[in-house]
């Protein structure tokens, strides 16, 4: 048996450090705590802490993961990384990944979506891609979604960053290459590049 002789209250949030026979055991919700009726001076076996701790983690751990997405939307691989750095166990954050996708907090096509809508006027649909790809969305889900920006739209958005970069640039070889490496660098096809170069041309003269 092992005894509850101090919890004590962390700063202003509804957290609390529990000490068992004088010893630090871990810091736990308050929830928690009240779920169980905990006060000082009882006693309770070693299982009964164990599955205690455990209990907290998942609990912890899913309000973490709710509060991030509350403050910003999140792929379900971001979030699975989010909690991972704050170092919850792998368990834990399994069971709040699903609990959360059930809820609807997690969706990687609303996600998509999302992201899409708010960077398709400027950058790239390789690029797009590419950030997607990093965030642990689905190639094919991203594909898909990418079938609504055409080519005409993609061409524009090069024209716009092309017109930008070479304002005040003489239309020499030498820009012409860095101009190349610029756009190739945003995920610009050079198929797009190169009409894009004989329009700048042709606004010059």
């Amino acid at each position: 048996m092992r005894k509850i002789t101090e919890i004590r209250k962390v700063g202003t949030g509804a957290r609390y450090k529990l000490f068992l026979d004088d010893e630090y055991f871990g810091t736990y919700e308050a929830e928690i705590l009240a779920r169980h009726g905990l006060k000082s001076g009882e006693e309770y076996d070693e299982k009964f802490f164990e599955d205690l701790k455990f209990e907290n983690g998942d609990y912890a751990c899913f309000n973490r993961g709710l509060s991030s997405l509350e403050k910003s939307m999140k792929s379900e691989k971001m979030l699975r990384d989010y909690l991972k750095e704050r170092e919850y166990p792998l368990s834990c954050i399994d069971k709040a990944v699903d609990k959360l996708k059930d809820y609807g907090y997690i969706d990687d096509e609303a996600f998509c979506d999302n992201f899409i809508s708010i960077y398709s006027g400027s950058k790239s649909r390789r690029k797009i891609k590419y950030d997607l790809l990093s965030k642990g969305v689905n190639v094919d889900l991203i594909e898909r979604k990418l079938e609504n920006l055409n080519d005409e739209d993609e061409e524009e958005k090069c024209y716009k960053f092309a017109k930008k970069y070479m304002k005040n640039k003489e239309f020499d070889l030498k820009n012409k290459q860095k101009l190349y490496n610029h756009l190739a660098g945003k995920g610009f096809e050079f198929g797009f590049i190169g009409n894009v170069w004989e329009r700048l041309q042709n606004d010059v003269d």
